[in-house]
Protein backbone atom coordinates (compact mmCIF):
# COMPACT_ATOMS: atom_id res chain seq x y z
CA UNK A 1 0.00 0.00 0.00
CA UNK A 2 1.42 3.03 -1.33
CA UNK A 3 1.58 6.31 1.99
CA UNK A 4 2.69 9.36 1.91
CA UNK A 5 5.16 9.38 4.80
CA UNK A 6 8.63 9.79 4.57
CA UNK A 7 11.72 7.49 6.51
CA UNK A 8 12.20 10.41 9.31
CA UNK A 9 8.56 10.97 9.80
CA UNK A 10 8.43 7.43 10.19
CA UNK A 11 11.68 6.86 12.38
CA UNK A 12 10.44 10.09 14.53
CA UNK A 13 7.29 8.56 15.32
CA UNK A 14 8.27 4.94 15.98
CA UNK A 15 10.64 6.60 18.83
CA UNK A 16 7.40 9.19 19.97
CA UNK A 17 4.85 5.43 20.23
CA UNK A 18 7.60 3.50 22.32
CA UNK A 19 8.28 6.32 24.93
CA UNK A 20 5.15 6.17 24.98
CA UNK A 21 4.83 2.31 26.27
CA UNK A 22 7.78 2.94 28.07
CA UNK A 23 5.74 5.89 30.11
CA UNK A 24 3.00 3.39 30.32
CA UNK A 25 5.19 0.98 31.75
CA UNK A 26 6.62 3.23 34.28
CA UNK A 27 2.78 4.48 35.26
CA UNK A 28 2.08 0.63 36.38
CA UNK A 29 5.82 0.00 38.28
CA UNK A 30 5.17 3.77 40.38
CA UNK A 31 1.59 2.49 41.32
CA UNK A 32 1.30 -1.26 41.58
CA UNK A 33 0.29 -2.68 45.14
CA UNK A 34 1.91 -5.93 44.85
CA UNK A 35 6.28 -6.50 44.87
CA UNK A 36 6.24 -8.81 41.64
CA UNK A 37 5.09 -5.46 39.64
CA UNK A 38 6.30 -2.94 41.66
CA UNK A 39 9.74 -4.28 42.56
CA UNK A 40 10.21 -6.94 40.20
CA UNK A 41 8.53 -5.47 36.90
CA UNK A 42 6.99 -8.38 35.81
CA UNK A 43 4.70 -6.24 32.96
CA UNK A 44 4.63 -5.45 29.59
CA UNK A 45 3.33 -2.01 27.66
CA UNK A 46 2.63 -1.84 24.16
CA UNK A 47 0.40 0.47 21.28
CA UNK A 48 -1.39 -1.44 18.46
CA UNK A 49 -2.73 0.25 15.43
CA UNK A 50 -6.46 0.22 14.73
CA UNK A 51 -6.95 -2.99 13.32
CA UNK A 52 -4.58 -4.59 16.62
CA UNK A 53 -1.07 -5.33 15.15
CA UNK A 54 1.76 -4.10 17.52
CA UNK A 55 3.65 -1.31 16.66
CA UNK A 56 5.69 -0.40 19.70
CA UNK A 57 6.62 -2.13 22.92
CA UNK A 58 8.69 -1.20 25.58
CA UNK A 59 11.32 -3.41 26.48
CA UNK A 60 10.41 -5.29 29.73
CA UNK A 61 9.80 -8.85 29.32
CA UNK A 62 10.01 -10.44 26.05
CA UNK A 63 7.85 -13.82 26.93
CA UNK A 64 4.49 -11.34 27.15
CA UNK A 65 4.81 -10.26 23.79
CA UNK A 66 2.80 -13.68 23.44
CA UNK A 67 -0.04 -12.45 25.60
CA UNK A 68 -0.15 -9.24 23.77
CA UNK A 69 -0.18 -10.58 20.38
CA UNK A 70 -3.74 -11.74 19.60
CA UNK A 71 -5.91 -9.94 22.44
CA UNK A 72 -7.14 -7.03 20.49
CA UNK A 73 -8.43 -9.85 17.60
CA UNK A 74 -9.77 -11.57 20.28
CA UNK A 75 -12.09 -8.64 21.37
CA UNK A 76 -12.86 -7.90 17.75
CA UNK A 77 -14.26 -11.51 17.43
CA UNK A 78 -16.80 -10.91 20.41
CA UNK A 79 -17.31 -6.87 19.86
CA UNK A 80 -18.52 -5.07 16.67
CA UNK A 81 -16.19 -1.95 15.67
CA UNK A 82 -19.48 -0.34 16.39
CA UNK A 83 -19.93 -1.62 19.90
CA UNK A 84 -16.50 -0.59 21.19
CA UNK A 85 -16.95 2.91 22.46
CA UNK A 86 -14.23 5.73 23.64
CA UNK A 87 -13.68 5.59 27.42
CA UNK A 88 -14.11 1.34 26.88
CA UNK A 89 -11.21 -1.04 28.44
CA UNK A 90 -11.10 -4.87 27.98
CA UNK A 91 -9.72 -7.58 30.22
CA UNK A 92 -8.33 -10.98 29.92
CA UNK A 93 -5.47 -14.01 30.50
CA UNK A 94 -7.36 -17.14 28.84
CA UNK A 95 -4.83 -18.67 26.65
CA UNK A 96 -7.17 -20.57 24.90
CA UNK A 97 -10.00 -17.92 24.20
CA UNK A 98 -8.34 -14.66 25.28
CA UNK A 99 -4.59 -14.10 23.27
CA UNK A 100 -2.57 -14.86 26.93
CA UNK A 101 -0.11 -17.39 27.54
CA UNK A 102 -0.72 -18.22 31.04
CA UNK A 103 -3.03 -17.23 33.68
CA UNK A 104 -1.34 -14.99 35.90
CA UNK A 105 -0.68 -12.77 33.23
CA UNK A 106 -3.74 -10.44 33.18
CA UNK A 107 -4.01 -7.65 29.96
CA UNK A 108 -6.27 -4.89 29.58
CA UNK A 109 -6.26 -3.23 26.36
CA UNK A 110 -7.90 0.27 25.59
CA UNK A 111 -9.03 1.93 21.96
CA UNK A 112 -7.70 5.27 21.33
CA UNK A 113 -10.62 7.60 19.53
CA UNK A 114 -10.33 11.21 17.99
CA UNK A 115 -14.11 11.93 18.06
CA UNK A 116 -15.76 8.58 16.64
CA UNK A 117 -12.59 7.93 14.42
CA UNK A 118 -10.06 4.62 15.96
CA UNK A 119 -6.57 5.64 15.68
CA UNK A 120 -5.20 2.82 17.57
CA UNK A 121 -4.87 0.66 21.38
CA UNK A 122 -2.64 0.89 24.20
CA UNK A 123 -2.04 -2.19 26.10
CA UNK A 124 -0.41 -3.75 28.92
CA UNK A 125 -0.50 -6.71 30.96
CA UNK A 126 0.80 -7.60 34.47
CA UNK A 127 1.95 -10.84 36.20
CA UNK A 128 -0.44 -11.04 39.32
CA UNK A 129 0.95 -13.35 42.43
CA UNK A 130 -1.96 -15.18 43.04
CA UNK A 131 -5.24 -15.66 40.34
CA UNK A 132 -6.54 -18.85 42.64
CA UNK A 133 -5.54 -22.49 41.14
CA UNK A 134 -4.84 -25.26 43.64
CA UNK A 135 -2.15 -23.43 45.08
CA UNK A 136 -1.02 -19.78 46.17
CA UNK A 137 0.48 -18.51 43.04
CA UNK A 138 -1.16 -20.37 40.93
CA UNK A 139 1.27 -22.17 39.17
CA UNK A 140 1.80 -25.31 40.42
CA UNK A 141 4.11 -28.29 39.49
CA UNK A 142 1.45 -31.17 39.48
CA UNK A 143 -1.17 -29.71 37.58
CA UNK A 144 -2.36 -31.20 35.16
CA UNK A 145 -5.35 -28.88 33.65
CA UNK A 146 -5.23 -25.33 33.07
CA UNK A 147 -8.37 -25.02 35.46
CA UNK A 148 -6.30 -26.00 38.61
CA UNK A 149 -4.28 -23.16 37.74
CA UNK A 150 -6.48 -20.20 38.78
CA UNK A 151 -9.50 -17.88 37.17
CA UNK A 152 -9.74 -17.80 33.24
CA UNK A 153 -11.21 -14.69 32.60
CA UNK A 154 -12.64 -14.01 29.03
CA UNK A 155 -12.63 -10.98 26.72
CA UNK A 156 -14.78 -8.57 29.01
CA UNK A 157 -14.73 -5.27 28.86
CA UNK A 158 -13.41 -3.46 32.26
CA UNK A 159 -14.34 -0.30 31.92
CA UNK A 160 -17.37 1.74 29.89
CA UNK A 161 -17.42 5.47 29.74
CA UNK A 162 -14.34 5.96 31.47
CA UNK A 163 -15.76 4.19 35.00
CA UNK A 164 -13.75 0.83 36.08
CA UNK A 165 -16.98 -2.33 35.78
CA UNK A 166 -16.20 -3.00 40.02
CA UNK A 167 -18.54 -6.02 39.07
CA UNK A 168 -15.83 -7.49 36.96
CA UNK A 169 -12.63 -6.57 39.26
CA UNK A 170 -15.10 -7.85 42.12
CA UNK A 171 -15.14 -11.34 40.48
CA UNK A 172 -11.48 -11.50 39.95
CA UNK A 173 -11.06 -10.64 43.14
CA UNK A 174 -13.09 -13.00 44.93
CA UNK A 175 -10.80 -15.80 43.37
CA UNK A 176 -7.49 -14.60 44.39
CA UNK A 177 -6.07 -15.40 47.92
CA UNK A 178 -4.74 -11.83 48.20
CA UNK A 179 -7.78 -10.09 46.81
CA UNK A 180 -6.78 -6.27 47.80
CA UNK A 181 -3.52 -6.61 45.98
CA UNK A 182 -5.65 -7.39 43.19
CA UNK A 183 -7.60 -4.56 43.18
CA UNK A 184 -4.48 -2.14 43.36
CA UNK A 185 -2.92 -3.89 40.63
CA UNK A 186 -5.34 -3.13 38.41
CA UNK A 187 -6.51 -0.29 39.06
CA UNK A 188 -2.59 0.05 38.15
CA UNK A 189 -3.18 -1.29 35.13
CA UNK A 190 -5.95 1.38 34.10
CA UNK A 191 -3.90 4.04 35.40
CA UNK A 192 -1.79 3.20 32.60
CA UNK A 193 -3.72 2.78 29.70
CA UNK A 194 -5.35 6.42 30.80
CA UNK A 195 -1.75 7.60 30.26
CA UNK A 196 -1.43 5.98 27.30
CA UNK A 197 -4.39 7.10 25.90
CA UNK A 198 -3.62 10.44 26.50
CA UNK A 199 0.13 10.41 25.29
CA UNK A 200 -1.46 8.95 21.39
CA UNK A 201 -3.70 11.94 21.32
CA UNK A 202 -1.48 14.09 21.90
CA UNK A 203 0.91 12.40 19.31
CA UNK A 204 -2.47 12.95 16.62
CA UNK A 205 -3.19 16.30 17.51
CA UNK A 206 0.75 17.02 16.60
CA UNK A 207 0.80 14.45 13.43
CA UNK A 208 -2.44 13.70 12.53
CA UNK A 209 -3.32 10.89 10.06
CA UNK A 210 0.68 10.52 9.57
CA UNK A 211 0.47 8.66 12.92
CA UNK A 212 -1.80 5.88 11.62
CA UNK A 213 0.25 5.75 8.22
CA UNK A 214 3.42 5.68 10.17
CA UNK A 215 2.13 2.86 12.37
CA UNK A 216 1.53 1.03 9.13
CA UNK A 217 5.20 1.99 7.27
CA UNK A 218 7.00 1.01 10.86
CA UNK A 219 5.55 -2.52 10.37
CA UNK A 220 6.94 -2.72 6.90
CA UNK A 221 10.22 -1.54 7.68
CA UNK A 222 10.56 -4.23 10.25
CA UNK A 223 9.21 -6.83 7.77
CA UNK A 224 12.25 -5.10 5.05
CA UNK A 225 15.04 -5.05 7.64
CA UNK A 226 14.68 -8.77 8.95
CA UNK A 227 14.35 -10.16 5.48
CA UNK A 228 17.30 -8.25 4.43
CA UNK A 229 18.97 -9.72 7.14
CA UNK A 230 18.18 -12.78 6.56
CA UNK A 231 19.63 -12.82 2.94
CA UNK A 232 22.84 -12.11 4.44
CA UNK A 233 22.80 -15.56 6.24
CA UNK A 234 23.98 -18.76 4.39
CA UNK A 235 21.28 -20.77 2.70
CA UNK A 236 20.32 -24.14 4.21
CA UNK A 237 19.02 -26.19 6.86
CA UNK A 238 20.35 -25.98 10.22
CA UNK A 239 19.41 -28.32 13.28
CA UNK A 240 19.46 -28.72 16.88
CA UNK A 241 17.62 -30.57 19.26
CA UNK A 242 17.49 -29.86 23.45
CA UNK A 243 15.71 -31.29 26.26
CA UNK A 244 13.52 -30.35 29.07
CA UNK A 245 14.07 -32.31 32.11
CA UNK A 246 10.26 -33.72 33.16
CA UNK A 247 6.88 -31.70 33.31
CA UNK A 248 6.36 -32.70 36.98
CA UNK A 249 5.44 -36.13 39.21
CA UNK A 250 2.67 -37.01 35.87
CA UNK A 251 5.56 -36.00 33.19
CA UNK A 252 9.15 -37.48 34.76
CA UNK A 253 10.72 -38.40 31.48
CA UNK A 254 12.76 -35.91 29.28
CA UNK A 255 11.26 -33.86 26.52
CA UNK A 256 12.72 -33.58 23.82
CA UNK A 257 12.59 -29.76 21.66
CA UNK A 258 13.36 -30.01 18.03
CA UNK A 259 14.17 -27.88 15.50
CA UNK A 260 14.96 -27.41 11.63
CA UNK A 261 15.64 -23.96 10.06
CA UNK A 262 15.58 -23.59 6.56
CA UNK A 263 16.80 -20.44 5.51
CA UNK A 264 16.36 -19.88 1.38
CA UNK A 265 16.82 -16.20 0.16
CA UNK A 266 15.02 -13.37 2.06
CA UNK A 267 12.72 -16.82 3.96
CA UNK A 268 12.81 -18.59 7.03
CA UNK A 269 11.46 -21.73 7.83
CA UNK A 270 11.03 -22.93 11.53
CA UNK A 271 10.20 -26.56 11.77
CA UNK A 272 9.62 -27.94 14.94
CA UNK A 273 9.19 -32.00 14.22
CA UNK A 274 10.03 -34.20 16.19
CA UNK A 275 9.01 -32.02 19.64
CA UNK A 276 7.32 -33.70 22.79
CA UNK A 277 4.00 -33.67 22.32
CA UNK A 278 1.82 -31.71 24.90
CA UNK A 279 2.11 -33.56 28.79
CA UNK A 280 0.17 -33.43 31.79
CA UNK A 281 2.64 -30.79 33.64
CA UNK A 282 2.81 -26.66 33.73
CA UNK A 283 4.99 -26.29 30.94
CA UNK A 284 2.76 -26.83 28.15
CA UNK A 285 2.95 -23.57 25.32
CA UNK A 286 0.54 -22.33 23.23
CA UNK A 287 1.37 -21.29 19.89
CA UNK A 288 0.85 -17.29 21.06
CA UNK A 289 4.05 -18.22 23.26
CA UNK A 290 5.81 -19.71 20.22
CA UNK A 291 5.50 -16.81 18.21
CA UNK A 292 7.10 -14.58 20.79
CA UNK A 293 9.98 -16.83 21.83
CA UNK A 294 10.40 -16.65 17.92
CA UNK A 295 10.11 -13.43 17.41
CA UNK A 296 12.88 -12.41 20.37
CA UNK A 297 15.28 -15.09 18.89
CA UNK A 298 15.32 -14.12 15.34
CA UNK A 299 15.52 -9.77 16.59
CA UNK A 300 18.24 -10.73 18.82
CA UNK A 301 19.86 -13.30 16.69
CA UNK A 302 19.92 -11.51 13.22
CA UNK A 303 18.94 -8.09 13.95
CA UNK A 304 18.53 -6.56 17.27
CA UNK A 305 17.94 -2.95 16.10
CA UNK A 306 14.92 -4.22 14.10
CA UNK A 307 12.14 -2.33 15.34
CA UNK A 308 9.74 -4.96 17.63
CA UNK A 309 6.43 -4.40 16.14
CA UNK A 310 3.86 -6.97 14.01
CA UNK A 311 6.13 -6.73 10.81
CA UNK A 312 8.20 -8.94 12.11
CA UNK A 313 5.80 -12.07 11.91
CA UNK A 314 5.56 -11.47 8.00
CA UNK A 315 9.30 -12.87 7.35
CA UNK A 316 9.52 -16.25 8.64
CA UNK A 317 7.25 -19.17 8.85
CA UNK A 318 6.82 -21.63 11.75
CA UNK A 319 5.96 -25.33 11.26
CA UNK A 320 4.32 -27.04 14.32
CA UNK A 321 1.53 -29.26 15.07
CA UNK A 322 -1.07 -28.50 16.98
CA UNK A 323 -0.50 -30.75 20.23
CA UNK A 324 2.36 -30.62 20.10
CA UNK A 325 4.07 -29.39 23.69
CA UNK A 326 4.84 -25.63 22.00
CA UNK A 327 1.39 -25.76 20.36
CA UNK A 328 -0.74 -26.94 23.30
CA UNK A 329 -4.47 -27.33 22.65
CA UNK A 330 -7.16 -26.64 25.54
CA UNK A 331 -6.93 -27.43 28.66
CA UNK A 332 -3.32 -28.51 28.80
CA UNK A 333 -1.98 -26.52 31.72
CA UNK A 334 0.58 -23.83 31.25
CA UNK A 335 1.69 -22.08 34.38
CA UNK A 336 5.38 -22.97 33.97
CA UNK A 337 5.00 -22.35 30.13
CA UNK A 338 8.13 -19.75 29.80
CA UNK A 339 10.69 -22.88 30.49
CA UNK A 340 9.33 -24.57 27.74
CA UNK A 341 10.10 -21.04 25.82
CA UNK A 342 13.53 -20.67 27.54
CA UNK A 343 14.54 -24.21 25.58
CA UNK A 344 12.56 -23.26 22.24
CA UNK A 345 15.32 -20.08 22.87
CA UNK A 346 18.24 -22.25 23.27
CA UNK A 347 17.32 -24.82 20.06
CA UNK A 348 17.43 -21.71 18.14
CA UNK A 349 20.26 -20.45 19.33
CA UNK A 350 21.95 -23.73 18.92
CA UNK A 351 20.61 -24.10 15.40
CA UNK A 352 21.75 -20.76 14.16
CA UNK A 353 25.10 -20.50 16.27
CA UNK A 354 27.02 -22.02 12.43
CA UNK A 355 24.94 -18.86 10.59
CA UNK A 356 25.57 -15.80 12.65
CA UNK A 357 29.07 -16.90 14.76
CA UNK A 358 29.64 -12.94 15.97
CA UNK A 359 26.30 -13.03 17.57
CA UNK A 360 25.71 -16.90 18.85
CA UNK A 361 26.06 -17.40 22.50
CA UNK A 362 26.48 -20.88 24.90
CA UNK A 363 23.74 -22.79 26.55
CA UNK A 364 22.21 -20.28 28.62
CA UNK A 365 20.67 -20.75 32.98
CA UNK A 366 17.33 -20.95 30.49
CA UNK A 367 14.87 -21.72 33.30
CA UNK A 368 12.74 -19.22 35.37
CA UNK A 369 13.58 -20.85 38.44
CA UNK A 370 10.54 -20.13 40.79
CA UNK A 371 10.41 -19.60 44.36
CA UNK A 372 6.54 -19.34 45.99
CA UNK A 373 6.19 -19.16 49.79
CA UNK A 374 3.02 -18.30 51.24
CA UNK A 375 1.55 -18.80 54.26
CA UNK A 376 -0.14 -16.59 57.53
CA UNK A 377 1.57 -14.48 59.97
CA UNK A 378 0.70 -16.28 63.14
CA UNK A 379 0.32 -12.43 64.40
CA UNK A 380 -2.11 -11.01 62.13
CA UNK A 381 -4.06 -14.42 61.04
CA UNK A 382 -6.38 -12.83 58.80
CA UNK A 383 -3.51 -11.56 56.47
CA UNK A 384 -2.47 -14.54 54.12
CA UNK A 385 0.89 -13.86 51.83
CA UNK A 386 2.36 -14.71 48.92
CA UNK A 387 5.87 -14.14 48.15
CA UNK A 388 7.01 -14.57 44.65
CA UNK A 389 10.62 -14.95 43.08
CA UNK A 390 12.73 -15.87 39.88
CA UNK A 391 15.76 -16.35 40.22
CA UNK A 392 18.15 -15.02 37.80
CA UNK A 393 21.32 -17.69 36.57
CA UNK A 394 24.15 -17.82 34.16
CA UNK A 395 24.10 -16.13 30.61
CA UNK A 396 25.86 -17.61 28.18
CA UNK A 397 29.52 -16.93 26.52
CA UNK A 398 30.16 -16.10 23.15
CA UNK A 399 33.45 -15.34 20.69
CA UNK A 400 34.27 -12.31 22.54
CA UNK A 401 33.39 -12.17 26.40
CA UNK A 402 32.86 -14.02 29.23
CA UNK A 403 29.04 -14.51 30.16
CA UNK A 404 27.36 -12.29 32.49
CA UNK A 405 26.79 -14.01 36.24
CA UNK A 406 23.41 -13.78 37.98
CA UNK A 407 21.30 -12.23 35.44
CA UNK A 408 17.74 -13.02 33.35
CA UNK A 409 17.86 -14.28 30.17
CA UNK A 410 16.04 -14.87 26.81
CA UNK A 411 12.28 -14.78 27.77
CA UNK A 412 12.59 -13.13 30.96
CA UNK A 413 13.86 -9.87 32.12
CA UNK A 414 12.68 -9.32 35.74
CA UNK A 415 14.62 -7.60 38.01
CA UNK A 416 15.06 -9.91 41.23
CA UNK A 417 13.32 -8.81 44.87
CA UNK A 418 15.85 -7.00 47.20
CA UNK A 419 16.18 -8.75 50.41
CA UNK A 420 15.29 -5.41 52.65
CA UNK A 421 12.00 -5.41 50.35
CA UNK A 422 11.40 -8.72 50.86
CA UNK A 423 11.47 -9.00 54.36
CA UNK A 424 9.62 -6.00 54.66
CA UNK A 425 6.69 -7.01 52.75
CA UNK A 426 6.85 -10.70 53.66
CA UNK A 427 7.15 -11.98 57.17
CA UNK A 428 7.13 -15.71 56.36
CA UNK A 429 11.09 -16.08 55.58
CA UNK A 430 14.59 -14.46 56.16
CA UNK A 431 17.17 -14.91 53.65
CA UNK A 432 20.21 -16.43 54.76
CA UNK A 433 22.16 -16.41 51.89
CA UNK A 434 22.52 -14.56 48.36
CA UNK A 435 25.39 -15.91 46.31
CA UNK A 436 26.58 -16.48 43.25
CA UNK A 437 27.80 -20.38 42.83
CA UNK A 438 31.55 -21.22 42.70
CA UNK A 439 32.27 -23.29 39.30
CA UNK A 440 29.25 -23.02 37.74
CA UNK A 441 30.40 -21.02 34.68
CA UNK A 442 31.06 -23.88 32.11
CA UNK A 443 34.90 -23.41 31.43
CA UNK A 444 36.13 -21.90 28.12
CA UNK A 445 38.25 -19.21 26.28
CA UNK A 446 35.28 -17.55 27.46
CA UNK A 447 33.48 -18.13 30.59
CA UNK A 448 29.76 -19.16 31.19
CA UNK A 449 28.02 -17.17 33.88
CA UNK A 450 27.42 -18.21 37.19
CA UNK A 451 24.73 -19.62 38.77
CA UNK A 452 22.73 -17.72 42.25
CA UNK A 453 22.38 -19.32 45.65
CA UNK A 454 19.78 -18.36 47.73
CA UNK A 455 18.83 -19.46 51.20
CA UNK A 456 15.36 -18.77 52.85
CA UNK A 457 14.45 -19.81 56.32
CA UNK A 458 10.95 -20.17 57.35
CA UNK A 459 10.68 -17.95 60.49
CA UNK A 460 7.15 -19.83 60.90
CA UNK A 461 5.20 -23.14 61.14
CA UNK A 462 3.08 -24.10 58.22
CA UNK A 463 4.81 -22.14 55.20
CA UNK A 464 4.32 -23.47 52.52
CA UNK A 465 7.20 -23.83 49.68
CA UNK A 466 6.46 -24.58 45.71
CA UNK A 467 9.06 -24.94 43.25
CA UNK A 468 9.31 -24.50 39.89
CA UNK A 469 12.45 -24.84 37.65
CA UNK A 470 14.44 -26.74 34.72
CA UNK A 471 17.88 -27.45 33.59
CA UNK A 472 18.65 -29.63 37.03
CA UNK A 473 19.54 -32.59 34.58
CA UNK A 474 20.20 -31.46 31.06
CA UNK A 475 22.76 -28.82 32.00
CA UNK A 476 23.64 -25.43 29.73
CA UNK A 477 25.83 -26.47 26.57
CA UNK A 478 29.01 -25.12 25.97
CA UNK A 479 30.15 -24.13 22.16
CA UNK A 480 33.54 -24.19 19.58
CA UNK A 481 34.96 -26.84 22.65
CA UNK A 482 33.57 -24.94 25.48
CA UNK A 483 32.40 -27.04 28.44
CA UNK A 484 28.85 -27.11 29.64
CA UNK A 485 27.38 -25.01 32.86
CA UNK A 486 26.27 -26.88 36.61
CA UNK A 487 22.56 -27.59 36.29
CA UNK A 488 20.40 -26.30 39.31
CA UNK A 489 18.98 -28.05 42.54
CA UNK A 490 16.81 -27.67 45.28
CA UNK A 491 17.25 -28.34 49.05
CA UNK A 492 15.86 -28.94 52.08
CA UNK A 493 17.49 -28.62 55.49
CA UNK A 494 15.06 -29.83 58.02
CA UNK A 495 15.81 -28.50 61.84
CA UNK A 496 17.26 -32.18 62.88
CA UNK A 497 19.70 -31.66 59.90
CA UNK A 498 18.10 -33.69 57.40
CA UNK A 499 18.82 -32.69 54.04
CA UNK A 500 16.82 -33.53 51.44
CA UNK A 501 16.94 -32.64 47.31
CA UNK A 502 13.88 -31.52 46.22
CA UNK A 503 12.63 -32.23 42.46
CA UNK A 504 12.90 -29.88 39.99
CA UNK A 505 8.69 -28.92 40.18
CA UNK A 506 8.07 -29.32 43.52
CA UNK A 507 4.48 -28.04 45.09
CA UNK A 508 3.08 -27.24 48.61
CA UNK A 509 6.37 -28.33 50.45
CA UNK A 510 4.60 -27.63 53.92
CA UNK A 511 8.26 -25.78 55.87
CA UNK A 512 8.08 -25.17 59.89
CA UNK A 513 10.36 -22.89 61.70
CA UNK A 514 14.04 -23.18 61.20
CA UNK A 515 13.68 -25.28 58.15
CA UNK A 516 15.82 -23.83 55.41
CA UNK A 517 15.21 -23.86 51.22
CA UNK A 518 18.47 -23.63 49.51
CA UNK A 519 17.93 -22.82 45.51
CA UNK A 520 20.80 -23.32 43.27
CA UNK A 521 19.98 -21.47 39.90
CA UNK A 522 22.35 -23.08 36.49
CA UNK A 523 24.65 -21.55 35.54
CA UNK A 524 25.91 -21.44 31.59
CA UNK A 525 27.96 -22.67 28.88
CA UNK A 526 31.20 -21.77 28.00
CA UNK A 527 33.30 -20.70 24.56
CA UNK A 528 35.94 -22.00 22.82
CA UNK A 529 39.50 -24.27 24.31
CA UNK A 530 39.46 -23.85 28.34
CA UNK A 531 43.44 -24.07 27.97
CA UNK A 532 43.32 -20.94 25.44
CA UNK A 533 41.93 -18.97 28.15
CA UNK A 534 44.43 -16.13 30.13
CA UNK A 535 46.10 -17.42 32.60
CA UNK A 536 45.83 -14.30 34.48
CA UNK A 537 41.81 -14.18 33.68
CA UNK A 538 42.21 -17.86 35.47
CA UNK A 539 43.96 -16.20 38.12
CA UNK A 540 41.14 -13.57 38.86
CA UNK A 541 38.36 -15.86 38.60
CA UNK A 542 40.42 -17.80 41.28
CA UNK A 543 40.57 -15.00 43.63
CA UNK A 544 37.08 -13.84 42.87
CA UNK A 545 35.99 -17.31 44.23
CA UNK A 546 34.55 -17.83 40.51
CA UNK A 547 36.15 -20.82 39.89
CA UNK A 548 37.98 -23.43 42.30
CA UNK A 549 41.72 -23.49 42.71
CA UNK A 550 40.95 -27.38 41.64
CA UNK A 551 38.86 -26.52 38.67
CA UNK A 552 41.82 -23.94 37.73
CA UNK A 553 44.09 -26.92 37.33
CA UNK A 554 41.45 -29.18 36.13
CA UNK A 555 39.54 -27.45 33.47
CA UNK A 556 42.00 -24.96 32.33
CA UNK A 557 45.60 -26.59 32.90
CA UNK A 558 46.42 -23.45 35.49
CA UNK A 559 48.10 -23.87 38.68
CA UNK A 560 47.06 -21.59 41.36
CA UNK A 561 48.91 -21.16 44.89
CA UNK A 562 48.37 -19.47 47.87
CA UNK A 563 49.65 -15.98 48.62
CA UNK A 564 49.16 -14.47 52.15
CA UNK A 565 45.36 -13.29 51.94
CA UNK A 566 45.00 -14.09 48.05
CA UNK A 567 46.50 -16.16 45.37
CA UNK A 568 48.92 -16.28 42.32
CA UNK A 569 50.34 -18.05 39.61
CA UNK A 570 52.55 -20.89 40.67
CA UNK A 571 56.02 -21.00 39.08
Amino acid sequence: MSRKVDAVTVEIVGNLLLSIAEEMGIAIIKSAYSTNIKERRDISTAVFDPEGNMVAQAEHVPMHLGSLLSIIQEVYKKYSIEQIKPGDMFIGNDPYNGGGTHLPDITIVAPVFVENKLIGWVANLAHHSDVGGKVPGSTSGDAVSIFQEGIKIPISRVCQNDQANEDVLGFIMANSRIPGERYGDLQAQIAANRVGMRRLLEAYDRYGDLLVDSMYELQDYAERRLRAGITKLVDGDYIFTDYMDDAGVASPNPIPISVKISICGDTMDLDFAGTNVQVEGPINVTYNGLLATVFYCLKALIDPGIPSNAGIYRAFNIIVEPGLIINAQNPAPVGARIDTCMRVADVIFGAMAPAVPERAIAGCNSSCTTAVFSGNDPKDKDHFFVYLETIAGGAGANRYADGLNGVQVHLTNTSNLPVEALEMEFPLVVVRQYSLVTDSGGAGKFRGGQGICREFEARFDNVSYTGLGDRQIFPPWGLAGGKEGTGGAYYLTRTDGTIEKLTSKCTGIILNTGDVVKIHTPGAGGYGDPHERDPQAVLEDVIENKVSVEKALELYGVKVEPFGSTYRLAE
